[in-house]
């Protein structure tokens, strides 16, 4: 099985300008491709992760990557997927998280001479002249055209800004550039990033009378059509000190049984014979195919040795078995406690458990949380120094696990 034949058989395959070119290209490793991170953040999330493993998957077969990172497009903030406008960041900070994504992306993709590329677009789009610009790109698009694509029909209603209707003339012009400069011939994206990449092939063709080609990568929802990567509304992170590796080993071990196969075909290298074997596996194995799932991303992510910590750790509580010294922890300092004690409210915040103090007491209230195996339902509940001097283990929910101690 070729490389285009295995994306489609993993499901990863939304939307082509040109099939039996693509195909071509790809499986003849003639592919020289970009993918496009906008530096919004200072780490890669989850959601990032089939961007990742397309790149490495490519590059395994023959073709080249380039990673292109937005110091530039940040600047403006991409409206696809939103229902609001992006914050603002300086350019120190998108410098900042574009360091921080060039150490993730080098566990996947290998860069190099004659191997992969990282480009920033910032080297270009912040020296460009507007009204040069303007007369120079600007008159390639249509505004009607634009105002139709599926990115900006979204933002319509609550108001999309002049600064954000720029973003696909920004992400159009990328392509362009690295059609010209780079011999890029290929870029993949999202499936919401359609829009945005045609917008680039068909400048392409106007400026350079040449046919680019584009294609979209499934997104990764759940069984309700919710984007995966989001665990009590905050993102997965890739950096273990935003999400550590056993949270992230949990994040998988967790995912929907009806998730599960999909997971495991979009996202991880097992072999396609082997995935099609597990589909027919009797139901009962439905938790042997969760930390399978599990173990394999998070070894991506963070290395084998943290994934075996990782499920171990995961044994340990849910099973009894094992060590659960990886588990998230916090050390509370001596002058939280007073009297000898401190608040199990004031634990919940200070382990990021919940986000204020209300919300602490209504977790608690609600029967949410356990101390050391035992349910609290009194919000005055507090832990004694002697106690998290042993280390108190206190559960969020049936999944999220924390322990506290000094």
């Amino acid at each position: 099985m070729q490389i285009y034949e295995e994306l489609q058989a993993r499901g990863l395959i939304a939307q082509v300008t040109d099939e039996p070119q693509i195909r071509e290209l790809v499986n003849n490793g003639k592919a020289k491709f970009y993918i496009g991170f906008d530096c919004t953040a200072d780490s890669l999330t989850a959601g990032h992760f089939m961007a990742l493993t397309l790149m490495k998957r490519l590059q395994m077969a023959g073709n080249k990557p380039i990673a292109l990172i937005g110091g530039g497009t940040t600047m403006i903030g991409d409206p696809s997927g939103r229902t609001d406008m992006r914050k603002m960041l300086t350019k120190e900070d998108i410098d900042h998280n574009a360091d921080c994504f060039r150490k993730q992306m080098e566990k996947f993709i290998e860069f190099g001479e004659d191997k992969a590329m990282m480009i920033n677009n910032a080297d270009w789009l912040l020296n460009l002249n507007y009204i040069d610009m303007l007369r120079d790109v600007g008159a390639c698009f249509s505004v009607n055209n634009m105002l139709r694509a599926e990115c900006y029909k979204q933002r319509m209603e609550k108001g999309l800004s002049f600064l954000e209707f720029n973003y696909m003339i920004m992400q159009s012009y990328d392509f362009y550039y690295l059609y010209k400069n780079y011999d890029c011939n290929l870029q993949f994206g999202g499936d919401d990033q359609w829009s945005n990449m045609l917008g680039g092939t068909e400048l392409i063709r106007r400026k350079l009378g040449k046919d680019a080609n584009a294609m979209t990568i499934t997104l990764l929802t759940d069984s309700q059509g919710k984007k995966m990567g989001k665990t009590a509304g905050n993102a997965v992170w890739l950096d273990p000190n935003k999400t550590s590796p056993f949270e992230f080993y949990q994040y998988w071990r967790n995912v929907d049984d009806a998730d599960v196969m999909k997971c495991i075909r979009m996202l991880t290298f097992i072999p396609i014979e082997e995935i099609e074997e597990m589909e027919n596996w009797d139901g009962s194995r439905i938790n042997e195919k969760k930390a399978i799932l599990a173990f394999h991303l998070t070894e991506l992510v963070h290395g084998t040795e943290e994934a075996k910590k990782a499920e171990e750790t995961s044994k340990a509580l849910f099973s009894g078995m094992g060590d659960d010294t990886n588990m998230p922890s916090t050390t509370v300092d001596a002058s939280l406690i007073v009297d000898g004690k401190i608040s199990l409210i004031d634990l919940l915040v200070l382990g990021e458990l919940a986000k204020s103090k209300g919300e602490a007491r209504r977790l608690i209230e609600q029967g949410g949380i356990s101390v050391d195996g035992e349910k609290v339902s009194d919000f005055g509940f507090a832990v004694s120094a002697d106690a998290l001097q042993n280390g108190v283990k206190v559960k969020k929910g049936k999944k999220i696990f924390h322990k506290f101690s000094v």
